[in-house]
């Protein structure tokens, strides 16, 4: 390796340690290939296209390098097409942009559309594509910003436009870290079937287009540090059939991130759920709005979720702080049956819900497709309140719908449970900031159901505080409400069991 090369690599692993932005493994001794060498003019008008499609080709020929963006303005009007072993590295002060001009690849055909929105079912149609890729990357601390060109879910993209910015199918060994993106349309970033992904320090703002990013049927996940704000969803875990098959998704951890969505879900399991998710842990989030779900987790499609983790989490002006649902919409080929959610625990979190709020619920199917095994330690929720007395039956239920009003108002304010088993609180409370006459909690079918040291606000005009409808086995020691007296218990057609 020459003088020169030496020092550029020495710089460039300086610059990535200060921006705190990890490279991948091909990077350790990869040689750089500035887009400007390579016909990039940086000036925000020129097509710069054609010179960073040479710059990786060269990358990759070379066996592996750096595809380095020195500070510029980079208008990129065409679909780049990633290669094994090149890192995207974005200087301080270099920004690549979208381009209004209909040249972007188009969406290619899919034989399995009906199974996933259309956004999910296409990948050519993007500003960066790549297929079956092995030691791939974007670094440094720069920023992709599409400029608002890049076409949202309000339609299909037309020949030549692009919906998202990343678009990866089936890479091994991504790193995306330290980069900003913005204005992704339909989607920031979205990846199905990779694994090995390693993300730290990544901004995502696409509050005024639609998701962040969704990590889709992908294995072996680690993000710290991000901070995403989006219109739709932010953070998304999800298992599709676009790739024509049920595949599986998890041994993932998200730590220290911060998370908000505009209009739905900021960390969110579902809608799309074919194939089954485990091994889940997120530690260490802060949650700052979100119009449908702040912790946000269905089966529609015949996935199994289990072993999830929250610990953690703080959510301010959330709409549905906690929402678990199964469904039978069964969107998904392979003859998908009703999924389970089970193995699922919340530790430490704080809630404070928004006008209009929704009940934390725990909705399972019938029959043996109930939700089971979840603890709730020291969670904290304060929801809106205002609600007079309603019904207490069974409030509806649109059962090929995901969104937390796709049941109906719930009779109870804290917490509904319906055909959930083994839930257990602890040390654990629900208030209101305005006066509810509605029941704290209701439990409908499933059990056992336990509350130990679980607080709750009494509203002025509520006959009881705990409810248990068709309950096998309820249980409430050591639980009060917020001026100290015990928890006034209604059952109809259950057990005690203490």
């Amino acid at each position: 390796m020459s003088v020169v090369m030496a020092l550029l690599l020495g710089l460039f692993w300086s610059t990535a340690a200060n921006a705190g932005s990890p490279l991948p493994r091909a990077a350790a001794a990869a040689a750089v290939f500035n887009v400007k060498d390579y016909g990039a003019v940086g000036d925000g008008h020129v097509n710069d296209s054609p010179a960073i499609q040479k710059a990786i080709t060269a990358a990759n020929a070379a066996g592996g390098g750096i595809v380095e963006f020195p500070a510029g303005n980079f208008k990129s009007k065409n679909t780049v097409h990633l290669k094994s072993n090149v890192t995207i590295n974005l200087d301080a002060g270099s920004t690549i942009l979208g381009s209004v001009a209909d040249t972007y690849d188009n969406a290619e055909p899919n034989p399995y559309d009906a199974y996933q929105d259309y956004g999910h079912s296409h990948f050519h149609d993007a500003m960066f594509y790549g297929d079956n890729l092995t030691d791939i990357g974007f670094t440094g601390s720069g920023t992709i910003d599409g400029m608002g060109y890049l076409v949202t879910a309000t339609r299909d993209p037309g020949p030549g436009e692009a919906d998202k910015i990343i678009s990866l199918t089936r890479c091994h060994h991504l790193t995306l870290s330290g980069i900003t993106i913005r204005h992704g349309g339909h989607f920031a970033a979205l990846i199905n079937d990779c694994d090995h992904v390693v993300s730290d320090h990544l901004t995502i703002d696409t509050a005024s287009d639609q998701d962040g990013w969704n990590i889709i049927s992908t294995t072996d996940v680690t993000v710290t540090h991000a901070n995403i704000s989006a219109n739709d969803d932010a953070l998304v875990f999800k298992s599709d059939y676009a790739l024509g098959a049920k595949l599986p998704s998890g041994h993932v951890t998200v730590t220290d991130s911060t998370l908000s969505a505009r209009c739905c879900n900021a960390l969110m399991f579902g809608s799309e759920t074919c194939g089954d998710f485990t091994d889940y842990q997120f530690q260490g989030i802060t949650i700052n709005g979100a119009n449908k779900s702040g912790l946000g987790m269905v089966s529609m499609d015949g996935a199994n979720i289990s072993d999830v983790h929250y610990r953690d989490i703080t959510m301010t002006n959330v709409h549905s702080p906690i929402f678990q649902k199964i469904a039978t919409r069964k969107r998904c080929g392979n003859n998908p049956g009703v999924g389970h959610i089970s193995d699922v625990t919340y530790d430490g979190i704080t809630a404070t819900g928004s006008s209009p709020g929704v009940t934390p619920t725990l909705w399972g199917e019938s029959g043996g497709n109930h939700i089971s095994n979840e603890t709730f330690t020291n969670v904290t929720i304060t929801v809106p309140g205002g609600s007079q007395a309603v019904n207490t039956a069974l409030p509806t239920n649109n059962v090929t719908n995901y969104d937390p009003t796709s049941i109906g108002t719930r009779p109870s304010y804290g917490w509904y449970l319906h055909n959930a088993d083994d839930i257990h609180f602890v040390n654990s409370s629900v208030r209101f900031a305005a006066n509810d006459n509605r029941p704290a909690v209701i439990a409908n079918g499933g059990g056992p159901v336990t509350f130990d040291h679980f607080t709750a606000q009494r509203g002025s005009g509520s006959s009881y505080d705990l409810g248990f409808q068709a309950v096998a086995g309820y249980c409430a020691t050591s639980s009060t409400d917020t001026a100290g007296g015990a928890l006034r218990v209604n059952t109809t057609n259950s057990t005690r069991k203490c």
